[in-house]
């Protein structure tokens, strides 16, 4: 059974979430969240930030630990530290977030608002940073060509999923003589939890459940990504960069976390495999996840643990998370 304290807990546990996310969780229809946050928001525990489905809900505490900072700027007319400089300030950020916390807000934001000021075509921007008794939230939107239109149009893929699977894998950058793609990938394993959102694909990184997914989305212009961190986080940039980027390979970014299910739950071709492993070879160690896929077919892991395996000996490939069916399937072919 659904209580507003049960609601509470959920949202104190997990950061921001939207009434699908919650209602998700618990079992029940966003009707009964829905009745529940309202009377929630009355009594001033929760406060709404965004609109309509996008809509994510905060604790609420009081007005020293609730701050919040919007603007809209003109992309080409800013600098990425001076804008952070800025709200910094307003919201006094450094004295409400921990360490920790400070250092990878910092590097989250410039390095999401430096992607859309150098890639998007956009004119503006809208940020909002907001702080609430318990986590620290910005969002950036722009409103020019899409970050997986970009994506899949330089790369001439298939389609704007398969950029979603090439931007999560590290590397990928349609401007390689100015970025390596590599921030993206680091901002998405420093948050608690984050979403980029653009035309009618929404991809969430939820790290707090090692999970991440799809959602389809009305169709917007441009792109929108979020970002949430606890103020009081354990992590920090040095652990980050040292797992992916390690010393034993001259702190070079060698090492890659890939979410096999991004393409699909059941992957049987060897086409499959060849759009999975595209741009891999870059990598000298990749770990391929396979939480949430049901099963693989003989020619879609022949392709990557016998033909790949053997054009690129020196590559490390790790399966992590994969059932009974899938790892039977491995051992099979390899």
């Amino acid at each position: 059974m659904i209580t507003k304290e049960k609601i509470l807990k959920y949202i104190k546990k997990n950061g921001p979430s939207s009434g699908k996310e919650i209602a998700d969780a618990m079992n029940v229809s966003r009707q009964a969240v829905h009745k529940h946050i309202k009377k929630l928001r009355k009594k001033d525990k929760l406060i709404k930030i965004g609109r309509t489905k996008s809509a994510k809900y905060h604790i609420k505490g009081n007005k020293n630990t609730t701050k919040k900072f919007s603007r809209r700027y003109v992309l080409h007319q800013i600098e990425e530290d001076k804008v952070f400089r800025e709200f910094n300030l307003s919201l006094g950020l450094k004295k409400r977030l921990s360490e920790n916390s400070f250092s990878v807000f910092n590097y989250a934001f410039t390095e999401i608002l430096n992607n859309a000021m150098d890639h998007s075509k956009s004119e503006k921007c809208d940020i909002d940073v907001f702080l609430d008794e318990y986590n620290a939230t910005f969002s950036i939107r722009d409103y020019g060509i899409g970050i997986f239109y970009s994506i899949f149009d330089n790369l001439d893929l298939k389609d704007e999923y398969e950029a979603v699977t090439e931007l999560m894998q590290g590397k990928t950058t349609t401007m390689e003589k100015y970025h390596s793609g590599e921030g993206i990938f680091f901002t998405s394993k420093l948050a608690d939890r984050m979403s980029i959102r653009s035309h009618k694909i929404k991809i969430c990184i939820d790290n707090k459940k090692d999970d991440i997914y799809y959602e389809k989305e009305k169709k917007i212009k441009g792109t929108l990504v979020e970002f949430t961190i606890s103020k009081q986080t354990r992590k920090s940039l040095e652990n980050i960069f040292n797992k992916f980027a390690p010393e034993e390979f001259d702190f070079r970014f060698e090492k890659t976390h890939v979410y096999v299910k991004m393409l699909r739950a059941n992957l049987l071709s060897r086409a499959e495999a060849k759009r999975l492993l595209s741009r891999l070879d870059k990598f000298s160690e990749i770990t391929l996840d396979y939480k949430g896929v049901k099963k693989i077919g003989q020619s879609f892991a022949d392709e990557i643990y016998r033909v790949f395996q053997n054009k690129y000996p020196n590559i490390k490939i790790e399966s992590v998370n994969a059932n009974p069916l899938i790892e039977s399937m491995i051992e099979h072919v390899g």
